[in-house]
């Protein structure tokens, strides 16, 4: 089904950082590097699903402290000039997903 494949796509790009553009903000770009990547290995071996935090069953969005401060990631769907939402986010040659990596005080 539709959100299954949506899962399981949000999925690879989360795990693998493949097949979709990762983006960090200011606030965790400006971080040092050893930083940065205990942030980006947080995002790619999250698994705390729940209903609050994915409420459609897409794995689009979690949150996770690290040091005492709070980050989140969430995945958009966009089209291939990356100006509008994709039509069909289920749809591999739609859509371009973009996982973006952020402080939680920068949302």
């Amino acid at each position: 089904n539709k959100v299954k494949k949506i899962r399981e796509l949000n999925d690879n790009l989360r795990q693998n950082f493949s097949d979709g553009r990762v983006m960090l903000t200011k606030g965790v770009a400006g971080l040092p590097l050893a930083i940065q990547l205990k942030i980006m290995q947080k995002v790619k071996s999250f698994n705390n699903f729940n209903a609050s935090n994915d409420p459609y069953g897409e794995h689009d969005f979690g949150a996770f402290d690290l040091k005492g401060v709070t980050y989140f990631w969430k995945i958009d769907y966009y089209d291939h000039d990356y100006i509008y939402l994709s039509a069909d986010a289920a749809d591999s040659n739609l859509t371009n997903r973009v996982l973006t990596i952020m402080r939680a005080d920068e949302y």
